[in-house]
């Protein structure tokens, strides 16, 4: 090695921000165990790169003994005051040592070292960068897919996975295919960052949203809740604490454009939006739209709504296969009960105000019959 070594280290450490100082400490450490093994010897070795014009030089490290027969990892003490006058008893001296062709096995170790380290940072430098990104949206192209199913996508940089499980169910995917995805995950491996990405997280479709809707964007609308069943319904709800702003039409838009656009990179999946409200009677019967609500009772203990409807809209605040109510349900964190006004009126004592007055007159009359005794 040379000073032009030197100098490629630093323009290196200009372009890459590796820095000279650790890579020259690498290059020695991975030395040592080369030598140790070309020589095949478990000798005590250092081994220094001269930082002013990249000379290696080897020492074999030994004790300073008064033995007359010192051990091969020791020295006499009259030997080492021939190297170094001031030598101490006990002390450890670098002995330079000049091995045959070490010189050409150096130089062809630290190239190697070097494009190493080089690929290192590289892969850390796209690491850090695509980490900053999990959470959030990202854009690629489709690249291929694989035998498993698994879709493999450019990022531009790296490639991403959107593997079975993260996929919407029935969405065509092609190669060639512009494609905007949820970052789930970023792992560090040994071949560079692995990126997990996901159709179907409901982060995406907050992140839609943000984009396409500058209100959110800004904080000035909030998203308090999502319940999505990817690939056929979603239900977001918002509040703005501006009274003079209207979250929901903020989100749908002007003639409906900005939540047709998002409708529009999902495939056609229906998205309702409703306002969210602290009083949950208001917010559950905006959550079931857009069936009507005739009433809904409370049941605070057991986080329980009683929802009645008119008998028409019965099968409609169900939804196919119970969709609705349990998209519902999952917005407002409420075990939901809906049932029509038919039923209703057969059964009143099924209402939460029954049961309320009910178990009312249940601890009174246990109060009475107490006293009585």
């Amino acid at each position: 090695m040379n000073k032009e070594f030197l100098q490629a280290l630093e323009e290196i450490q200009k372009e890459k921000g590796i820095n000279k100082e650790e890579l020259i400490e690498a290059i020695e450490n991975a030395l040592i165990s080369t030598y140790k093994k070309h020589y095949g010897t478990e000798e005590n070795i250092s081994i220094i790169i001269d930082r002013a014009n990249g000379d290696v030089r080897v020492y074999s490290v030994k004790q300073i003994v008064d033995e007359s027969l010192p051990l091969e990892d020791e020295i006499h003490i009259d030997q080492a005051k021939k190297i170094k006058p001031d030598a101490q008893l006990g002390e450890f001296l670098n002995v330079e040592i000049n091995p045959k062709d070490f010189g050409r096995i150096a130089a062809q170790n630290a190239k190697q070292l070097v494009i190493q380290k080089i690929k290192e940072s590289e892969r850390n430098i796209i690491y850090d960068e695509y980490f900053q990104k999990q959470d959030e949206l990202i854009t690629g192209i489709i690249q291929r897919k694989e035998a498993n199913n698994n879709i493999i996508v450019d990022l531009g940089k790296v490639d991403g996975v959107l593997n079975v499980a993260n996929q919407i169910k029935n969405e065509h995917y092609y190669q060639g295919m512009r494609l905007k995805a949820y970052v789930v995950e970023v792992k560090k491996t040994t071949k560079g960052p692995h990126i997990v990405l996901s159709r179907n997280h409901i982060g995406l479709l907050r992140r839609l949203f943000e984009l396409e809707v500058p209100e959110i964007y800004s904080g000035v609308v909030e998203i308090k809740s999502i319940a999505r069943e990817a690939g056929n319904r979603a239900k977001i709800s918002v509040y703005a604490e501006d009274e003079n702003i209207d979250p929901v039409g903020s989100c749908v838009g002007t003639r409906g454009l900005r939540v047709q656009n998002i409708v529009n990179e999902l495939n056609g999946e229906k998205i309702d939006v409703i306002e969210w409200n602290k009083d949950p009677v208001v917010y559950i019967s905006s959550a079931l739209s857009p069936a009507k609500v005739l009433r809904v009772d409370i049941d605070e203990e057991n986080k329980i709504a009683y929802v009645v409807v008119e008998d028409d809209q019965l099968s409609l605040a169900i939804g196919k296969e119970g969709q609705n109510v349990r998209l519902a349900a999952k917005l407002t964190g409420w075990k939901i009960d809906i049932k029509n006004k038919s039923e209703d009126e057969k059964d009143p004592t099924a209402s939460a105000e029954f049961k309320k007055e009910k178990d009312l007159l249940d601890s009174l009359v246990d109060e009475i019959n107490n006293l009585t005794k």
